[in-house]
């Protein structure tokens, strides 16, 4: 098989899943998983035992797809721009129940005039979009929706810039009573929020009540990454996702290994840099997953990758002579993903295709 090529460890993928499911049902809550981190079908069956289930995603182009296999519970959370609303409601009417997401008066007045049920954005921590909770637009927005209002839905994405586990479990609490709030201030008003959606990876793991909540959403989990090893929600060894990549050549004078798999390969994103340990564009590992003390993706260009110890490091520099394959473990699984149209499974000469585009 050629390099770089994107290489998913099936076994990690189980051991992560079950751990989820599991967390969450002592805590009785249903899981929507997001499946904007893998964008396959084939992977997202795994997490309902072959079947199918309640999901989320991030475009329409996954909402046609997961549709078109016979997934027909899907929440589209991403702020609905009204010129998507067409394809909305084509889905609906091939039988999915698609339902959107908005944060403003002039997304509700498009919502309801095609008549496409919604769940209102709340901010729960100023990462990104969103109503404020007790805001004066929670209800105005309510009001404009009438019956095609849903119930409300956010995500603690600050849950991100956690590194301890007591951070982690008051940012999962804060998520929690944040939904929770804006759910009960409707009700007061009479309006209905029959659904109060909430997560994160960071947050579903690290919740331990979640009374008024529906459900929650998580994505990355699937696969795990690099950031989500430095902020302690699994270890590298939880990874389920690398690139493989073979040395091409080697700049002594410089300290560097060159290799075929540059940024078009395995993203730009550099997550762990803001984090208490910096691993370059990717922790470098052997082709069969053993360590290599202190190895890093240190340089990318588009198709060139350049690995070199860690700064600091007494670690010997390692011995991969041309034509050796090693594999670079992501920081942002979700980005790397990207990059390929397809997953190879370890030990197997399957293939999962993934679903691209918007």
């Amino acid at each position: 098989m050629t390099t770089p090529h994107l290489l998913l460890d099936l076994a990690k993928v189980r051991r992560n899943v079950d751990r989820l499911r599991t967390h969450l049902a002592g805590l009785g809550t249903a899981l929507r998983p997001h499946v904007k981190t893998s964008k396959s079908v084939d992977v997202t069956r795994l997490l309902f035992d072959g079947g199918t289930g309640p999901i989320t995603v991030s475009t329409l182009r996954e909402a046609e797809a997961f549709a078109a296999s016979g997934f027909t519970d899907i929440v589209y959370a991403v702020g609905i721009a009204p010129h998507k609303l067409d394809r909305v409601l084509d889905l609906r009417r091939s039988g999915v129940d698609l339902v959107v997401l908005l944060d403003s008066v002039a997304q509700a007045h498009a919502v309801a005039e095609a008549g496409v049920p919604a769940l209102i954005e709340v901010d729960c921590d100023g990462h990104r979009g969103g109503v404020t909770p007790g805001a004066p637009e929670v209800l105005e927005i309510a009001a404009v929706l009438g019956d095609h209002l849903r119930g409300v839905l956010t995500h603690a994405g600050e849950s991100y810039s956690c590194f301890t586990e007591p951070e982690l479990v008051a940012a999962a609490e804060h998520e929690r009573a944040t939904a929770v709030r804006v759910a009960e201030d409707l009700r007061a008003a009479g309006f209905p929020a029959p659904v109060v959606s909430v997560g994160s990876t960071p947050t579903a793991h690290s919740a331990r009540d979640l009374t008024g909540v529906t459900e929650v959403r998580a994505g990355n989990f699937v696969f795990f990454d690099l950031v989500m090893a430095g902020i302690g929600v699994c270890t590298v060894d939880d990874l389920a996702l690398s690139v493989v990549t073979t040395v091409i050549g080697h700049r002594p004078d410089k300290g560097w290994i060159l290799t075929d798999a540059g940024w078009m390969a395995t993203s730009r994103d550099r997550g762990t840099a803001a984090q208490p340990i910096d691993q370059g564009y990717g922790l470098v590992v052997a082709e069969d997953g053993t360590p290599i003390p202190d190895l890093l993706m240190t340089g990318a260009s588009q198709e060139h990758g350049v690995l070199s110890l860690r700064a600091g490091s007494t670690a010997p520099f390692p011995d991969l002579p041309v034509g050796t394959r090693v594999r670079v473990l992501p920081n942002h699984a979700c980005a790397t993903a990207a990059q390929h149209d397809h997953y190879n499974l370890v030990d197997s000469s399957t293939v999962w295709p993934r679903v691209n585009g918007w």
